[in-house]
Formats: structure tokens, sequence, C-alpha cells
């Protein structure tokens, strides 16, 4: 990051813009899907603003167990429905805020980054605990350290933009600097076929030696694909007519995708799985499985799926 290109961090959350409005807060997805009444705690505390003030920021919720943000705790507040008011007791929010879209009557969305973000600090000099302004830093030296120190939090990585940058909806003009670590995990499954995969469904076994589904791969290269396609082979059981015991279901459910988006079950085709991946991978992992699809990097044919490392110890 230049001088020029400040950082903030990224978190494990859900993106919101907050409407403060004369006798009401609205919550809204960057869909447009409200979702206040999901997070009467969130709502609450924005009430104390001036009135007219937008903001953007991300809803995050702290599992104090593991000591890290936790994307499902988030999204079981989000399906709170009339259980809303006691999972808000029990599992707290937090909204991290990032940006001033508007103040007053004044629309800031053409001023710079950097007049943005004073404006902003002066808003939320005094506010509640809920409300937490997202670090910021001109320093990679600085970013650098969030980075290395704050990953085991649910920490995702650092966003770059410009001081003279106007607002940009979405994430048009932004530079996501996630963080990426090399893992191992054992090939159960692809979309494709075995010998033409297109992209691969890996897992680990657990302690009683049965293979649990982490996540799925980004399309394969050609160069991947030749890799894998000699090493891949459909389960025994199936090769000799016989019925598959495979541990994971046909299709995989939509729910395992642990996406926001609208996932819909996926079918795919079954491997051995004897063959281990080399992955790249970032730090949001939730019940054992990427929440973002991994990278292939390539088959690690010297080690056995019995040097791969057990379920959940990356969390």
């Amino acid at each position: 990051m230049s001088h020029e290109t400040p950082g903030s961090l990224e978190k494990d959350g859900w993106r919101q813009l907050a409407w403060v409005r004369e006798n009401r807060v609205q919550l809204q997805t960057r869909n447009g899907h409200p979702i206040g009444l999901q997070f009467p705690d969130i709502t609450r505390a924005l009430r104390p603003l001036p009135a007219r003030v937008v903001l953007d920021g991300e809803l995050i919720v702290w599992d104090e167990g593991r000591q890290r943000s936790s994307f499902s705790l988030l999204q079981r507040r989000a399906a709170a429905g009339k259980r809303a008011l006691q999972l808000a007791r029990q599992f707290p929010a937090h909204y991290v805020v990032f940006d001033l879209l508007a103040a007053g009557d004044q629309s800031l969305l053409p001023a710079p980054f950097a007049e943005r973000r004073q404006l902003l600090e002066q808003l939320l000099a005094d506010v509640p605990n809920q409300l937490v302004l997202c670090p910021h830093s001109s320093n990679p030296a600085v970013a650098r350290e969030w980075i290395d120190t704050w990953i085991e939090t649910g920490i995702e990585g650092v966003v770059a933009k410009r001081l003279d940058q106007r607002y940009q909806a979405g994430r048009s003009g932004w530079r996501k600097l996630r963080v990426r670590t090399t893992a191992e995990a054992i090939i159960g499954g692809v979309t494709g076929w075995p010998n033409a995969p297109q992209t691969v469904l890996i897992g680990r076994l657990d302690s009683t030696g049965r293979l649990r589904y982490m996540g799925r791969s980004t399309p394969l290269t050609d160069e991947q694909r030749g890799e894998l396609a000699p090493l891949l082979s459909r389960p025994v059981a199936q090769r000799r007519g016989m019925p598959v015991q495979h541990p994971w279901p046909q299709p995989l459910p939509a729910a395992w995708s642990g996406s926001w988006q609208r996932p819909e079950p996926l079918r795919y085709v079954q491997v051995e799985p004897d063959v281990v991946a080399e992955l790249l991978v970032d730090t949001a992992i939730e019940r054992g499985r990427y929440r973002h699809p991994v990278q292939h990097v390539r088959a690690r044919r010297d080690m056995s799926i019995y040097d791969v490392a057990l379920f959940g110890v990356d969390e």
C-alpha cells in the first residue's frame, strides 16, 4: 500500500447499510433487503446518531468460547425470527463501520475517502460499544501487523482504498488483500468427471476415521486437470457394481456451501478418497468448513491420507 492507499481490516461479517432517520433506523443488505428486526441491539445502538446519517459497515458476532468472530452465530441471528430478542441477548452483535455516505442533507458520495473518514471518526467519537469504528492506517507496516496478530480472531485480511476515491457501491475501487496459507486435504469428489475434473471437493478424516466435507475448489487449470486425471478413480465398490458407502450425500446439501447467496444442492461425482491435495486457503473457516472456495495447488503424491491433519484442527 502506498501513502495514498490506506488499509482497513477485512472482517468475517455481513455487509450492511444503516439509515438513521427521524423516527426509525433501517438496516439493509447490499441487495436492499431489510434486516433490522433480526438485530434490535444494533438498531437501538444507532438511534442516538443524528438523523439522516447513512453508514456502510459489517455486522459481526463474537464467539466468547472461541475468542473470534463467528459466521455461524451471525447466521443464527439472521434467521432468529421470533427469537430475535433472545438471541440478541445471548449472542450480541457489533456493527463495524467503515464508511459514511450521508450526513444531514449532504450526500458524501462524491467526497474523497479521506474527508469521509474524518467525518466518520468525529461521528463515532462517543457511541455505544456495539458500534465499532473500523481500524484504518496508511502505514503498510501497521497493516502487516494486523494480519500477523489478528488473524486468529477471524480477520480475513485488509481492504485498500485510495484517499482521493469517491464512494463506489459494492466493492468497485477496492483491493481486498486476503490472508492465504497452505493446507492439505483429501479429495473426496469432483465436478465434471474423474478423468476430466472441473473442481475438487475436499475433506479430512475425523477422529473416528470418517471423511468430513470441508469445501470446494475454484475451477482447475488445464495443467491441474491433467495432473489429477490419472490419479482419480471412482470408489472401488462402485467399479465392482456394488452400493457405494461414500460418507457424503448425493447431491451435497445447499447448506454445506456456507454462503449468504442462494446456494443450490450440488451434484458431483464421488471418487476414491486416496489423493491428497495441497491447497491455498483463507481464514474463513466455520465448523470445519471453508466458507470461500479454496485454490488447488497440486497433488501431494508424497503424502498418505493419514498424514493429513484431522478435521477441525484449523479452527
